[in-house]
C-alpha cells in the first residue's frame, strides 16, 4: 500500500514512512494511491470478530510494511476492556465499542469508554504503540506538535505519557476549553509531556502546527511529527468502528446503515466515507455541525467559506468550535477525481479568498452523490436534545453528541438504523448538563477531584516563532 499527497508534488510513500510526519513535504494530506475494497465474503467473515481482531483486519488492509502479527499484537495489548474500561456501568466493556439502542431506528456507538472519556481514545492509543514501535525500530526520537480544542490534546497525551523517545508538544484555546478538559490535560505531570495555552481560537492553534510543519528545516532537524487528525494513522483506525457499529446493528451484509457524526475538524465523519469506499454498506453520512456551521453550510450550498477568529462561536459543545476543517481536503481529493491541481487552486482561492464554492460544477454532483446530508444545532437544541433523551431512558448525553443526535432525527430513512457516534462522555461538560437536567453527570470511579489537582502549562501568542523557540528550549 502506497501513499499519495492530495496537492500531488510529494513521492509516494508506505505506511512507516508517513506514520510520524503528519503533513507531506508539499503542504498537502497523505491519502491511499487507492482504497481496499471489502468483498462481501469478507465482510461476512469479519462479522464475528472481536474488536482487536477487527482492527488488525481493517487497518491491515492499509498497513502492508508492519508485519501482521506484529500488528496484531499491537491491537490486542491497546483494545483490551481495561483501557476502554471507564464508560458507563451497565456498559460491556469487552465489546470496546458498545451499541446502546436510544429508540427505534436510532442508536449511540459509545466510543468514549477509553481513559479520556472521549471518542479520540479509540484512535489515539493505538498511535501510542504505534509510535513506540516505530521509533524503536527506528532507533530515533521524536517531538509531537498537535492542537486540541477539548479531547484531542488529552487523548493525545495520556496516550504518549512516559513513552520513550517521544515529547508532547500540544497547543490549547486560552479559556476555550471545559474545566474538566483542562484539568486532564493540565494536571499531567509527565516530564515529556508540555502544554501550550495560546492566545486565540482552535484554528489559530491548528495554523501554528501547520506553519510549523510547513518549515521543512525546522521539522525534521526537530523531528517533529503530528497526532491531529492530519495524521492518517488516527483516520485509518477510526475506520474500524465503523464497521464495528454496522456489525452490531445488522443481521447481514445486504442491510444498510445510516451514521450521525458530530463534526468539526472533518476527521472522524471521513473514516465513514473510506468505510464506505471500501464497500461498507453505508446508505448516508449524517455530518452534524453546532453554531460553527462551515460544514453544514459546504453541504448545503457547495460554498466551503472558513471564518475568522472573530467569527468563530465560543459555545456548549467546545470540541466543534472549528471554522476550518483540515481533513476536507482529504475528501475534496477524492471528489474532483483525485486532481491534484485542482486540489492545489482550491486551496491557493482559499487562503486568498477564505473559500471556494462547488456549486454548479460537476464535482458538486459528486458531491451530492457521496451519501451526506447535514444540519446544524444550538445551545438550546442541545438542552432540549440531552433532557428529552434524559426523559425517556433515563441516559445522559454530552452537548456534542446532542448536536448528533437532533441532526440525526431530522435525517431518519424508514427501514434503515441511524448510529449515531458518541463524542464524550457527559462527566466533560458538567455545566451545560446541570443547565439541562438540573443537576451533574455521573463521573466514572477515579475522576472525582480531577479539577482540584495542581496544573501546569505555558501561555503564548498566536506566533509561530514564539512556539519554535519554546520547541527548540524543551525538546530532548
Amino acid at each position: 500500500m502506497k501513499y499519495v499527497s492530495t496537492r500531488g508534488n510529494a513521492p509516494q510513500a508506505s505506511f512507516l514512512d508517513i506514520l510520524l510526519s503528519g503533513l507531506a513535504p508539499d503542504g498537502g494530506l497523505y491519502l491511499p494511491a487507492s482504497y481496499p475494497r471489502i468483498a462481501r465474503d469478507e465482510l461476512d467473515r469479519w462479522r464475528a470478530l472481536p474488536y482487536a481482531e477487527l482492527a488488525a483486519a481493517v487497518i491491515g488492509k492499509f498497513v502492508t510494511d508492519i508485519p501482521a502479527a506484529d500488528l496484531g499484537r499491537l491491537c490486542r495489548a491497546t483494545y483490551t476492556a481495561e483501557v476502554y474500561g471507564h464508560g458507563r456501568p451497565d456498559g460491556d466493556a469487552a465489546q470496546i465499542a458498545p451499541l446502546r439502542w436510544l429508540e427505534p431506528g436510532l442508536a449511540l456507538l459509545e466510543l468514549s469508554n477509553g481513559p479520556t472519556l472521549a471518542f479520540k481514545d479509540m484512535a489515539m492509543q493505538l498511535l501510542g504503540s504505534l509510535f513506540e514501535y516505530a521509533l524503536a525500530r527506528s532507533g530515533e526520537r521524536l517531538n509531537i506538535l498537535g492542537a486540541t480544542s477539548g479531547d484531542t490534546g488529552s487523548a493525545a497525551e495520556y496516550a504518549m505519557r512516559g513513552r520513550p523517545g517521544i515529547n508532547v508538544f500540544m497547543l490549547s484555546p486560552l479559556g476555550r476549553m471545559s474545566a474538566f478538559q483542562r484539568a486532564q490535560m493540565y494536571s499531567l505531570p509527565d516530564a515529556n509531556i508540555f502544554n501550550l495555552a495560546v492566545e486565540g481560537v482552535f484554528d489559530d492553534c491548528q495554523d501554528l502546527v501547520k506553519s510549523v510543519s510547513g518549515d521543512l528545516e525546522f521539522k525534521r532537524r526537530l523531528r517533529i511529527g503530528t497526532v491531529n487528525s492530519i495524521n492518517w494513522a488516527r483516520v485509518v483506525a477510526q475506520v474500524v468502528y465503523y464497521f464495528k457499529g454496522y456489525f452490531a446493528a445488522t443481521h447481514g451484509s445486504d442491510e444498510r446503515v445510516s451514521f450521525a457524526v458530530p463534526s468539526g475538524n472533518f476527521g472522524n465523519v471521513l473514516a465513514g466515507w473510506i468505510a464506505r469506499c471500501m464497500g461498507l454498506p453505508v446508505e448516508r453520512l449524517v455530518l452534524a455541525t453546532n453554531e460553527n456551521d462551515v460544514l453544514d453550510e459546504f453541504f448545503r450550498s457547495g460554498r466551503y467559506r472558513v471564518r475568522s477568529a472573530a467569527e468563530t462561536h465560543a459555545t456548549s459543545s467546545p470540541s466543534m468550535d472549528i471554522s476550518k476543517a483540515s481533513n476536507f481536503e482529504r475528501y475534496v481529493f477524492d471528489i474532483v477525481g483525485r486532481d491534484a491541481a485542482l486540489v492545489r487552486s482550491l486551496w491557493a482561492e482559499l487562503e486568498a479568498q477564505g473559500g471556494f464554492d462547488l456549486a454548479g460544477t460537476p464535482h458538486w454532483d459528486a458531491v451530492r452523490a457521496s451519501g451526506f446530508v447535514s444540519g446544524s444545532s444550538t445551545h438550546a437544541d442541545r438542552l432540549a436534545t440531552i433532557r428529552r433523551l434524559h426523559a425517556a431512558s433515563g441516559l445522559v448525553i454530552d452537548p456534542h453528541t446532542a448536536d448528533g443526535v437532533k441532526v440525526a432525527r431530522e435525517h431518519l430513512c424508514p427501514g434503515v438504523p441511524m448510529i449515531c457516534l458518541e463524542t464524550a462522555l457527559p462527566a466533560k461538560f458538567a455545566e451545560t448538563i446541570v443547565e439541562a437536567i438540573g443537576r451533574p453527570p455521573p463521573r466514572p470511579a477515579g475522576y472525582a477531584d480531577l479539577e482540584s489537582l495542581p496544573q501546569r502549562f505555558t501561555v503564548l501568542p498566536a506566533q509561530a516563532g514564539r512556539l519554535k523557540a519554546f520547541i527548540e528550549a524543551h525538546a530532548r
